[in-house]
């Protein structure tokens, strides 16, 4: 069993726009983040817009990884994804449900490495986010989150 927990959190008002950091975050069942690019249709994924991508998590592990394995340091809101946790296994997740705060998701798949981030930062970084780029996710049950929060299995 494991219980990891939101280190940071993050939205933005519109697509390319530069994340704004939060302390806490309204999640809307079946919609997104309240205020978000996403929940407005002010952002954009790709040409191929799918459900699950109401919100998306990425592990602070990952940014530890990238400074201590390639010297590059990528700061929590340049990852551009909502929620950023520590000690929970985001890979493992597809398929399941789990509690963030007050809120229950439903992972739907892993986030693929996209050039966007590189074009925002600058930093080439694509090839080391491989399978480690984030997750995607539903909201099941809507409610706050904020940094501090619990992130453990249903």
């Amino acid at each position: 069993m494991w219980q990891g927990c939101v280190t940071h959190l993050h939205t933005a008002p519109a697509g390319s726009t530069p994340m704004q950091r939060m302390d806490v975050l309204t999640l809307i069942k079946g919609a997104g983040i309240e205020g978000d690019r996403y929940a407005t249709h002010k952002g954009f994924y790709s040409d191929r817009p799918e459900p699950g991508r109401q919100i998306t998590l990425f592990e602070i592990e990952t940014l530890e990884a990238l400074k201590r394995d390639h010297g590059v340091e990528l700061s929590p809101d340049e990852h551009r994804r909502n929620v950023t946790v520590s000690g929970v296994p985001l890979n493992h997740l597809v398929g399941r449900r789990f509690r963030v705060g007050e809120a229950v998701l439903e992972a739907t798949r892993l986030s693929t490495p996209c050039k966007h981030i590189e074009d925002v930062t600058g930093k080439v970084i694509s090839k080391w986010l491989i399978n480690r780029s984030g997750l995607n996710c539903i909201i099941l049950e809507g409610g706050r989150v904020r940094v501090g929060d619990k992130v453990h299995p249903c």
